[in-house]
């Protein structure tokens, strides 16, 4: 049995993949913002385990991990957990950078920095739900954008550097899927949102598990997704 610890969890395409994963008897580790949070996830997922920690203050995560249990054993980290903000350039605050740079990237990076010798044991995987602004950014997507583009540097050097201890590293680039996130940024656009025009998460949560259950002899690196026709 698997153990997966996943960022995310609580909706939209982390929701979907942890559904899955914890139907087919997969052993869970569900990341929260907050202890409120872990509780709210651990009812959706029942013998799920929950760790709390906030990734929009990923100096604090070292500290808060060490209060907690961590598992023995993890198979794949899986980050699904985001943050947006649109806007353009010249209207963009430092405090709306710094968040989503913030929950997007450093806090992922601190929590892969923190995780990497128990995947480094198992022989694990490390998945980053990017998103095609990791790809190419348009006007008022600056640091969502840049915080994708990072995450997917932050990939390419990780799969690199943990190529020697049998860490697989991929990265998933949806594009607009049907999500509470999608409905929001929806909201800032000023358009009206319909869930059916855009990706289902179940068919991001599948893409993510032909990563993860893919033979050791092969490894997923760059996937994009896009809407179909």
């Amino acid at each position: 049995m698997a153990v997966h610890l996943i960022t995310g969890a609580g909706s939209g395409i982390g929701a979907a993949l942890a559904r899955r994963l914890h139907d087919r008897g997969d052993e869970l580790v569900l990341m929260a913002r907050d202890a409120g949070r872990a509780r709210e996830i651990a009812v959706q997922f029942p013998g799920a385990s929950t760790l709390v920690g906030d990734l929009s203050q990923p100096g604090r995560l070292s500290w808060a991990l060490s209060k907690q249990h961590l598992p023995g054993r993890i198979d794949s980290l899986v980050h699904v957990a985001g943050v947006v903000d649109l806007g353009r350039v010249a209207d963009l605050s430092p405090a709306l950078w710094e968040q989503q740079l913030a929950v997007n990237l450093i806090g992922p990076a601190e929590l892969t920095r923190q995780l990497l010798p128990v995947l480094r044991v198992s022989r694990g995987q490390v998945v980053f739900v990017n998103s095609g602004a990791g790809l190419r950014a348009h006007a008022e997507w600056s640091a969502y954008a840049a915080s994708k583009h990072g995450l997917k540097a932050l990939a390419d050097a990780l799969r690199d550097e943990e190529a020697e201890h049998g860490v697989r590293v991929s990265s998933i680039f949806p594009g607009r899927t049907a999500t509470p996130m999608q409905e929001r940024v929806h909201h800032q656009e000023g358009n009206e949102y319909h869930a059916e025009r855009f990706i289902d998460p179940e068919s991001v949560a599948t893409t993510i598990l032909t990563a993860l259950d893919l033979p050791r002899d092969a490894q997923i690196t760059d996937l994009s997704v896009r809407p179909g026709v």
